[in-house]
């Protein structure tokens, strides 16, 4: 072959290869215990260090956290368990509280369950997932922040299906945990609106409601009281050993609080965080 043409046709083959897209990255389930779905990428990032509170440090959702935690205990022991929903007030531990039922069945059988997050713009993209991970063997908890739905989004009709209308129906060995602020997972408004334009009201607000059914175990989450907001800062001031009178540490919560206009769990925490910082000591548990 004429050397002149070899030279082109391996600078065409070269630019062919860079062009060409990366073959997609194998996920690997023995990695880690979490990992993020990479939707764009179509694989599994592993997690090394999840950022969690110690399951003992949740207080006021004493019923929820008993709850999830027996759920996902018979899951890892691969029996029958439910997906679940976790809805209601802002800032009360309900995405806390599945990380931290995490860490604890890992503590009591490590390896036992993966917590996967997937991104709620990444919904559409659950079949796909769930196919990587059919058949696997590994036990994985699907986890989606946040979850809700607006008046145009479209997207709720997929996650129908993934969770149990499906013709494959999900896989034996993935549960699906989420959080939202809504109970049904999509505002008041556009419920009542499918009501008043539908020809069938009854059958149009069934639709939109009937994806909550999906979950099998529903976990209300409210805002708290003043003690039980009290509970909460001296469970953490007592965990992370803070040296701070009881009676400033109760005066200098009701002033935070009522500086952010309520009490939640995130709002003991944030508190803490300030105590913390103004008292120089660092946030690590005490042994």
């Amino acid at each position: 072959m004429d050397e002149d043409l070899l030279t082109v046709l391996l600078r065409i083959a070269g630019a062919v290869d860079r062009m060409a897209p990366a073959a997609a990255a194998a996920s690997d389930l023995t990695a880690a215990d979490a990992f993020v779905w990479r939707a764009d990428l179509g694989w599994l990032d592993p997690v090394a260090t999840v950022n969690r509170l110690d399951l003992s440090l949740l207080c006021g959702i004493e019923s929820q956290r008993d709850r999830l935690l027996d759920n996902t205990r018979r899951f890892a022991r691969g029996l029958p368990a439910n997906n679940a929903l976790l809805w209601g007030a802002r800032g009360m531990g309900k995405s806390s509280l599945v990380k931290a039922v995490h860490g604890a069945v890992l503590a009591e059988t490590p390896g036992s369950v993966a917590l996967i997050e997937i991104h709620r713009e990444d919904v559409t993209t659950l079949p796909r997932l769930l196919t990587l991970l059919r058949g696997t063997g590994r036990r994985c908890v699907l986890f989606c922040d946040d979850l809700s739905f607006d008046s145009e989004d479209t997207q709720y009709k997929s996650l129908k299906a993934v969770l149990e209308g499906g013709i494959e129906g999900r896989p034996d060995n993935v549960l699906f945990y989420a959080t939202s602020n809504r109970r049904h997972l999509m505002p008041r408004e556009m419920i009542e609106n499918e009501r008043s334009t539908a020809i069938n009201p009854s059958e149009a607000v069934e639709e939109k409601v009937s994806l909550s059914d999906r979950f099998g175990l529903w976990l209300g989450f409210h805002h708290c009281d003043q003690p039980t907001f009290f509970a909460m800062v001296e469970g953490y001031a007592a965990a992370f050993d803070l040296a701070v009178d009881p009676t400033e540490l109760r005066a200098g919560a009701v002033e935070w609080s009522m500086g952010r206009g309520s009490r939640s769990g995130r709002v003991a925490w944030q508190y803490i965080q300030d105590l913390a910082g103004r008292l120089g000591q660092p946030l690590a548990p005490t042994q």
